[in-house]
């Protein structure tokens, strides 16, 4: 197990794919089950924060503290597949994509499915109960894990797998399985609480803990399994999970269909749904202006004057050739009797990565927000009969509060919305303007009977406005949830529970304007499963924070030229030429020019070296980190190379 509390460590990992920003005190990679349980018993007895971080592709906060930062991503990474397929056992490190090339020969694949499988790991599929456009709630996390090897916060390793866990878990953690036991009797004694779990978890939810789980269960070990589930680090770490899978269904055929009206679109959803189709993507009228400008996108598109219209895309699959001609048979049926405008049938092997509702929105409109402002990925679900006043209601809170740059998707057969938008959170105003936006929007979704977060979790983003989605009593017992689990409040401190009514415009990131290369990342993490490593090689993403923390922190020059001596020698760490070229950047950021075979005399000075009188000699430091940021920037504008600096 090593540890880092170096200035460049810490920034480099202080960003995440959120808005928000947390510095960690210091850096820890653990390499098992084992030394998580040490670093829980350390944590504990040194009243330290902990948290765990993998991908670092969450959009809610989740992954980021000013305590000790747990990297899961260099390790925990095997991927065993049971039973020709039919199950597959693997480390919370492992990606989703490496999970399902592994499944992918034995016609297998997992059920969680989100749109980040590139960089989006098993660690934080789990944390997150994450979904996607496929899985529905059938397929999810919380449905299709078997078992998994857990480390609680007093050090206990546990698999659930084992027979003798229960007896494990009674004898170690008496309090815990009598506490869980009693929440069981609270919840399941009360109508009113059991009612309302269940129809809460009809839906997409990862608002809070799974409290489903004390309805769905009486063992207290698959309590506790289920609970973990989507606890966002919260409780425990999984540190080896045994999914069931689910069949690939290969065949596909995708179909869009324009409507004249978003009305049009959403009254078309439910016959749809009784062919059996269980894939149908919603572009608002926004969404279609800026689908069309993708690569790739559907030619009935082009040339619309656009006023309402809306559009489905509607993706069958099925596991025979067979099948989905029959699927496709019906489905025309239903829309020969909607009468769409325009209908258009697409390659599905063009669909991805080019093309593809939601995911390629963000892309578009990551590339077009104005400087300075981040793109918001928010989504919620509403029962199926308020879908239409929710999205009309939804576009009206937009023009109110001056977010004109929206759109809306969804995935209409599970009633969930996403919605994305551009803000700005360098200017208090503009978080004073997204502080109410906010408010009328968690009343329109409520008002509406749904659920804050279908898909990414509660995290920073949301905690403010829990007790409001569950109201107090449900809401004590989550509370109590995280007091059996981790009595000393070591795990993952404000995420999931936290009082704070700001904390969801607190803890911002600064994205300070350096150049266009730089400007235009949005740090969601999809380039460092494919990074380097070795040495003290950075990824991408790693190397823009950094230049942005630079920018940033002007008013510490003792940490700035702390980290800036550092990078210097990061940047020239060995590693192959072009292992900054990400191919999975959906922004198309290149970074190969960042790195040469060679390596030149390191310029700066060392910040360690001190005058004799003991002080800095701050003219030179200044001078050398104005270089060297100099430098650094016409390499991301593509100008000029370190190596023709250096020469």
């Amino acid at each position: 197990m090593t540890r880092d509390a170096s200035a460049l460590t810490r920034l480099a990992m202080a960003h995440d794919a959120s808005r928000f920003l947390l510095t960690p005190e210091e850096v820890v990679t653990p390499e098992s089950a084992e030394d998580v349980a040490e670093l829980f018993r350390f944590a504990r007895r040194e009243r330290r924060h902990l948290t765990f971080r993998s991908g670092g592709t969450s959009l809610s906060g989740q992954g980021l503290t000013d305590g000790i930062l747990a990297d899961t991503r260099t390790h925990f990474r095997q991927i065993e597949v049971l039973d020709g397929g039919e199950r597959v056992r693997v480390g919370p490190g492992a990606t989703l994509a490496d999970v399902n090339a592994r499944l992918r020969h034995f016609g297998r694949r997992l059920g969680p499915d989100p749109a980040s499988a590139v960089a989006a790991t098993i660690g934080g599929i789990i944390a997150n109960n994450s979904t996607g456009k496929l899985c529905g709630i059938r397929d999810n996390a919380y449905h299709t894990i078997e078992s998994m090897v857990v480390v609680l916060p007093s050090g206990l390793v546990l698999d659930t797998a084992d027979s003798a866990s229960d007896i494990a878990l009674r004898l170690v953690e008496p309090e815990l399985v009598g506490g869980l036991f009693l929440l069981r009797r609270r919840l399941r004694s009360n109508p009113e609480s059991v009612a309302e779990l269940r129809r809460l978890f009809s839906m997409r939810n990862t608002m809070g803990y799974s409290l489903q789980a004390f309805l769905d269960h009486h063992d207290p070990v698959e309590m506790l399994r289920h609970l973990m589930v989507g606890s966002e680090g919260t409780l425990g770490f999984v540190a080896e999970a045994t999914f069931r899978t689910v069949p690939l269904r290969p065949y596909r055929v995708v179909h869009v269909a324009l409507f004249a009206t978003l009305e049009e679109a959403l009254e078309a959803v439910t016959p749809l749904k009784a062919t059996g189709l269980d894939i149908i993507e919603l572009l608002d009228v926004d969404g279609v202006r800026i689908a069309r400008t993708l690569p790739d996108a559907p030619t009935l598109f082009a040339d619309l004057d656009l006023e309402d219209q809306s559009a489905l895309v509607l993706e069958l699959r099925h596991e025979t050739e067979e099948g989905v001609a029959a699927l496709d048979e019906a489905v025309r049926s239903v829309l020969d009797r909607v009468e769409p405008t325009a209908m258009q049938q697409l390659d599905p092997e063009k669909i991805y990565p080019t093309w593809r509702t939601h995911h390629g929105l963000f892309s578009a409109m990551a590339n077009q927000r104005p400087d300075g402002t981040s793109i918001l990925l928010e989504d919620i679900s509403v029962p199926h009969e308020r879908i239409s006043a929710v999205c009309h209601a939804l576009t009206a809170l937009f023009v109110k509060h001056g977010y004109e740059n929206s759109a809306i998707t969804g995935h209409l057969a599970e009633g969930t919305l996403h919605y994305m938008l551009y803000q700005d959170f360098q200017d208090q105003q503009e978080v004073r303007r997204f502080t109410r936006f906010m408010r009328d929007m968690v009343s329109l979704v409520l008002d509406n009977g749904g659920v804050l977060k279908a898909e990414h979790g509660t995290g920073r983003a949301m905690a403010p406005f829990l007790q409001r989605q569950y109201g107090d009593e449900l809401y004590e017992v989550m509370r109590e949830v995280k007091r059996l689990f981790d009595p000393d409040h070591v795990l993952n401190p404000n995420v999931i529970l936290n009082r704070d009514p700001q904390a969801h415009v607190t803890r911002l990131k600064l994205l300070p304007r350096l150049n266009p290369a730089i400007d235009s990342c949005v740090e969601c993490g999809f380039c460092e499963p494919s990074a380097p490593r070795t040495g003290g090689a950075l990824t991408l993403r790693q190397h823009i924070v950094v230049q942005r923390e630079i920018a940033a922190r002007t008013d510490d020059p003792e940490l700035v030229a702390q980290v800036a001596y550092d990078y210097r020698n990061a940047l020239w760490a060995a590693y192959p030429h072009d292992a900054l070229a990400p191919p999975a950047c959906p922004l198309g950021i290149d970074g190969t020019s960042l790195v040469q075979s060679d390596r030149p005399d390191v310029v700066g000075v060392d910040p360690a070296a001190e005058t004799k009188n003991g002080e800095r000699n701050g003219s030179t430091i200044a001078n050398a980190l104005t270089g060297l940021i100099r430098k650094v920037i016409a390499v991301f504008s593509g100008r000029r190379t370190f190596e023709d600096e250096s020469s």
